[in-house]
């Protein structure tokens, strides 16, 4: 059974019965407003669950603080990203000032070492949009559409928006989103790259996606994720000798030895992460 927790440690005090329905209205959208945590029963994939719609400053800090909790936690192989509204992401709220978040979710994403899974429905925009742009694998909707409108109102992403954008779909692409506000439909963003698939059903997507990150061995997965990301920054020869280097400090790990075990026994490898 999957244990789920509020992303906040501290646990919220019961409202007395003499409250009014205005205070208890607003402990509602208090509520509503949490991101939650939820894992596995063998701990090895954990979800975290947006509340959707306008992305506020309590959503966006307890996204930064997850990550945090989770960073040095070797036994998650996976994360999936969600969210309970049908929007993921519809934009940023009212006057929230994206740079009183530090570290800001999706530079708190990208720093971790596990393959990072967001499943985007509805609307994705903005902020929403830079989010889910710092994870590996993203699978939409066929109603889901994808926008990075900033300069509409006279701002510009700062979560990385500008840099991981041109990166996932083209310079050009990238520019007619952002300088233009062009707004983009799933199968658009799938031929483009900006998703990797398009499924009916994310339950079930998600599920063979995590099937399939949790076949590999979890070291091998690390490593691919540092020489996809740092290697993208740096010169052709620089990463393939990155990509030689990593390769040798996988070959001295016991992960690598039952791999290879495994394979000339003809069984399924049974990683340890080690």
């Amino acid at each position: 059974m999957a244990k789920t927790c509020n992303c906040k440690s501290r646990r919220k005090p019961s409202l007395p019965t003499s409250q009014s329905a205005s205070d208890e209205k607003a402990r509602t959208a208090l509520q509503a407003d949490s991101v939650t945590v939820a894992s596995s029963a063998d701990g090895r994939v954990v979800t975290l669950t947006l509340p959707g719609g306008p992305l506020g400053a309590r959503t966006a800090s307890e996204i930064s603080e997850a990550c945090e909790r989770l960073q040095e936690d070797r036994n998650i192989r996976a994360l999936l990203l969600r969210s309970k509204a049908e929007d993921f992401c519809s934009g940023l709220a009212g006057e929230f000032d994206r740079h009183a978040v530090s570290p800001d979710p999706a530079a708190a994403l990208s720093r971790l070492r596990i393959p990072l899974v967001a499943l985007l429905s509805g609307e994705c925009s903005s902020g929403g949009l830079e989010i889910a742009l710092a994870c590996d694998i993203r699978i939409g909707t066929p109603a889901s559409r994808y926008s990075l409108r900033d300069p509409l109102s006279g701002s510009l992403p700062s979560w990385g928006g500008t840099q991981r954008l041109p990166r996932a779909i083209s310079l050009g692409r990238a520019s007619a989103m952002l300088l233009l506000g062009t707004e983009i439909d799933a199968a658009t963003a799938q031929n483009w790259g900006l998703i990797h698939s398009v499924a009916d059903d994310l339950e079930a997507s998600s599920d063979s996606t995590v099937d399939a990150l949790l076949a590999c061995g979890p070291l091998a997965i690390e490593m691919a994720k540092e020489a996809i990301h740092r290697g993208s920054e740096l010169p052709l020869r620089d990463g393939l000798r990155l990509e030689g280097d990593l390769n040798h400090q996988l070959a001295a790990t016991e992960d690598r030895a039952e791999g290879l075990a495994a394979f000339f026994a003809k069984r399924p490898p049974d990683f340890s992460g080690r």
